[in-house]
């Protein structure tokens, strides 16, 4: 999705560098121009109107990650544990 934005933002930049409504890059940067203020155009936009797939995708990870640092947590109580009896 947000290769999709940035390739519509892509495409609205460079009509508007080959209308002349936002200036032409220096020399032959025109191409990098377009590219570059494609890609700030597009970063907003995706953060914007790919907030609710953003949101799920969270929802969907945090139980994983929640469940994943349990797991370490264990491990390293463990360890823990047998460090101690060594010591002792």
């Amino acid at each position: 999705m947000r290769l999709g934005i940035f390739v519509g933002s892509f495409v609205v930049v460079a009509a508007l560098v080959q209308f002349g409504i936002v200036p032409k890059g220096l020399g032959a940067s025109n191409f990098v121009w377009v590219l570059l203020l494609s890609l700030v155009v597009s970063a907003p936009l995706s953060f914007v109107l790919l907030r609710k797939q953003r949101d799920e995708m969270s929802a969907q990870l945090a139980p994983k990650v929640d469940q994943a640092k349990a797991k370490l947590d264990a491990r390293l109580e463990s360890n823990r544990t047998q460090e101690d009896g060594a010591v002792q």
